[in-house]
């Protein structure tokens, strides 16, 4: 009698070839799909990166208004009375603050969690009260010296002294807020600090220490400050230390090519750094005396000023 095998199914399998042809669809896939993912990611970071800096850039014209409408200066001048280089702050008393810990505590958002009158902490205290003084992309840059935002010292409140003596008074200070041509005047941008002046390839890692780098390479070196894009050889420099056109400091274009830029009416751009007025070479490094840069967007009036100057 004959078996009938009605019953039983054929499934049949894929062949190697359609598994490497579904394989490659799907690497294709994540191919396109992880730059696009990427590039949001990024496009999130300074978003959140910008709306911090508004914050900040608020707290500086609420200084303003609380101190007879002066720009509040990058850092106070170093005294010889060690005295007077120690201010209180929100929660406590700071050697020399920055600007923006001076901000912090003008608009109630204090930069230090733990901040200290001691001279020998002046470089190393943590940027750590409020996440709102820190960049989304480089949150290591925590650092009081080497630091992830650089204010436009030179025209906005320089209170380094004329030919560093403390008798002959501030390269350039008290800058009055209501003298500005504010909606097109720099307060502060993303800043790469000293390692700006250098070619990109040798730069060398943040030290968020506060250390120096003794070869004057590492990116946030004196973020805190930074330099317009033409300088003279009379211009006062963002490290005090080292002025020379190859250690300026300038803004960092770490969002996506781009830096955020924070102007004194309080709205953020997101500029290439050409549209601030520097000139970058192709290796990378950004020009301190070329004709073509602009101090129009830093100097308060929308004129290619030069910077004041240090010696008079």
């Amino acid at each position: 009698m004959h078996r009938s095998d009605a019953g039983s199914t054929n499934t049949p399998g894929f062949t190697l070839i359609e598994l490497l042809v579904v394989i490659a669809i799907i690497a294709l896939l994540i191919g396109i799909l992880i730059p696009a993912l990427s590039s949001a990611r990024d496009s999130a970071k300074s978003l959140i990166c910008s709306t911090r800096m508004r914050q900040v850039a608020t707290g500086w014209q609420i200084y303003a208004d609380t101190n007879r409408d002066i720009s509040v200066p990058a850092q106070p001048g170093r005294y010889t009375d060690e005295a007077r280089n120690v201010y209180q702050l929100g929660n406590g008393l700071q050697y020399r603050p920055r600007w923006f810990a001076v901000i912090g505590a003008a608009a109630g958002f204090d930069a230090f969690a733990n901040p200290s009158p001691e001279r020998d902490d002046e470089h190393a205290v943590r940027v750590d009260g409020s996440e709102v003084f820190l960049c989304p992309v480089v949150p290591e840059w925590y650092n009081t010296r080497n630091y992830a935002y650089g204010y436009n010292h030179h025209f906005l409140g320089n209170t380094r002294f004329v030919n560093d003596d403390e008798l002959s008074g501030f390269i350039n200070f008290p800058v009055r807020a209501s003298s500005l041509h504010t909606s097109s005047t720099l307060m502060f941008a993303d800043s790469m600090g000293t390692a700006a002046g250098k070619p990109a390839g040798d730069r060398t890692q943040n030290r968020n220490d506060g250390s120096r780098d003794p070869d004057l390479l590492a990116e946030g070196g004196h973020g805190y400050a930074i330099d317009p894009p033409r300088l003279t050889d009379n211009s006062d420099f963002a490290d005090r230390r080292h002025r020379a056109f190859e250690h300026r400091s300038a803004p960092h274009a770490r969002h996506l090519n781009k830096t955020n830029a924070a102007f004194c009416d309080g709205h953020i751009e997101t500029l290439k750094l050409d549209d601030l007025g520097y000139v970058v070479r192709a290796d990378g490094a950004v020009t301190a005396d070329d004709p073509r840069a602009t101090n129009a967007r830093f100097s308060g009036n929308n004129a290619d000023k030069d910077p004041p100057r240090l010696n008079r």
